[in-house]
């Protein structure tokens, strides 16, 4: 526990944005699974391992919470919050609404810059052996596709019902063959955007996010079932 967090903790005593660079650490922490749901968050470790007061650890701990990705427990302190199957539920309800929308309105404003982006984190993705990045190549490529959709509200909420499911999504792809299934799926839709072909962007789109939902509530209902 907190390994990789050592690897990033530097003297910020006289940093500004002390509160801002803790808050990324701990998010991406939490995001990757590093920090897993249960896991507690020890104010005065952190502290220590930044090399600041607990007044920075304590802003970016009510960040995390309002995003919803830590709670506080009585007796327990912050700890890292876990989706329930309802929530997960309504997460994957919200990106089946949203991100095929998003996507249409994205291709008839896409550069090549964006396409050449998206092809390398789609190569990156098929090619990569380390399940630990499937998930942040899993994202980049999706949210490369929907940046020039000029919905900042939209891209907005996507962020953060990702920020929540990252870590499921993740597990979906290492527990089951999703990530054979991801690469054609991830293929299929970037074709549709150079082709110009909003429409089918959308319902492949769709389909991708409905067919990751299936396999996880799959997983979700076997008796033995771990996510974390």
């Amino acid at each position: 526990m907190y390994d990789d967090l050592k690897t990033r903790a530097i003297d910020l005593g006289k940093t500004a944005s002390a509160s801002d660079i803790i808050y990324d650490a701990l998010r991406d922490e939490i995001i990757s699974g590093n920090l897993k749901a249960g896991e507690s968050i020890r104010q005065e470790y952190i502290a220590k391992l930044f090399n600041v007061s607990r007044i920075p650890v304590r802003e970016a701990l009510k960040r995390l919470e309002s995003q919803g990705l830590i709670k506080n427990v009585r007796y327990k302190g912050a700890i890292v919050s876990s989706l329930s199957k309802d929530e997960i539920t309504e997460i994957f309800e919200i990106r089946l609404m949203l991100e095929p929308l998003v996507i249409k309105h994205a291709v008839d404003n896409m550069t090549q810059e964006t396409l050449e982006l998206a092809q390398d984190y789609c190569t990156e993705f098929s090619e990569e052996t380390d399940s630990g990045k499937w998930g942040m190549q899993n994202r980049n490529f999706h949210e490369t596709l929907y940046r020039d959709s000029k919905r900042p509200f939209h891209l907005k909420i996507i962020r953060e019902i990702s920020d929540r499911i990252d870590s499921y999504v993740r597990a979906q792809l290492v527990l089951t063959d999703g990530m054979s299934l991801a690469r054609i799926e991830h293929n299929a839709i970037l074709e549709a955007c150079v082709a110009r072909d909003a429409k089918r962007a959308a319902e492949l789109t769709r389909s991708h996010i409905k067919g990751a939902y299936t396999t996880l509530m799959e997983i979700i209902d076997q008796p033995t079932a771990k996510l974390d």
